[in-house]
């Protein structure tokens, strides 16, 4: 077998793992416990670098929005080198209180939290709350069940706001949801995630650009070969 061939089969065998192991984690915070004891999350496997990279382009624009969402672009150039992003959702937590009167939100009884004022969807708004906390809560299970998997694993992983929220604005959840979590995985032999400096979205450029050469090639190679 030529260099050329192992490389090659190695970076396929790579981008397997990455398939399998991202649907072994979405098993693993599927069957992570709820409360309430019924189903609510729900998640969306990204694998196409070209989604990915709408994801990130998308939590740059969103860094626009507002001055304390600037980190957002730092987490963008993270995820740009993630193998796969999951986004967890709450499919409950907006409008489908718990009816237990836990109080967690704020309201008296979750009747209030149904009648509250919510806050208008528009630029510098991340989600619109209020929301059923009892129920939110859950993907706080699902996360660590799915992280808990994916450190069994020896999976690198890294879990942002910034990628579900931009996941919301996409329209890429099934249907209105309170709030979503976006968690980046790679296989790789240095973690995207972990030890990346704070101008990271500047220094990172050249990865960028790499990234956007490799996805135009094959459609050039096509067109002039």
């Amino acid at each position: 077998m030529s260099m050329e061939r192992s490389i090659r089969q190695y970076q396929e065998d790579r981008r397997q793992a990455v398939a399998i192991a991202a649907r072994l984690l979405l098993a693993s915070g599927t069957t992570s416990p709820r409360v309430g004891g019924v189903g609510e999350c729900t998640f969306h496997i990204m694998e196409d670098p070209c989604d990915i990279e709408d994801l990130c382009q998308k939590m740059e624009e969103l860094a626009e929005e507002k001055e304390k969402w600037d980190f957002f672009r730092r987490e963008a150039a993270m995820l740009r080198d993630a193998d796969a992003v999951i986004l967890i959702t709450s499919l409950r937590s907006l409008n489908d209180p718990s009816d237990i009167n836990c109080n967690m939100c704020g309201r008296l009884t979750c009747d209030y939290l149904r009648e509250a004022e919510r806050l208008q969807a528009g630029p510098g708004v991340a989600f619109t709350g209020p929301l059923c906390i009892f129920r939110a809560a859950n993907i706080a299970y699902a996360l660590d069940g799915l992280i808990s998997q994916a450190r069994n694993l020896g999976i690198d992983y890294g879990a942002y706001w910034s990628a579900g929220l931009a996941g919301m604005r996409l329209g890429l959840l099934p249907r209105d949801t309170g709030f979503a979590l976006g968690v980046g995985i790679s296989i790789t032999e240095k973690s995207p995630f972990r030890d990346i400096p704070l101008r990271y979205s500047e220094i990172n450029q050249r990865s960028m650009n790499d990234r956007i050469i490799q996805r135009l090639w094959p459609q050039f190679r096509s067109i002039y070969s």
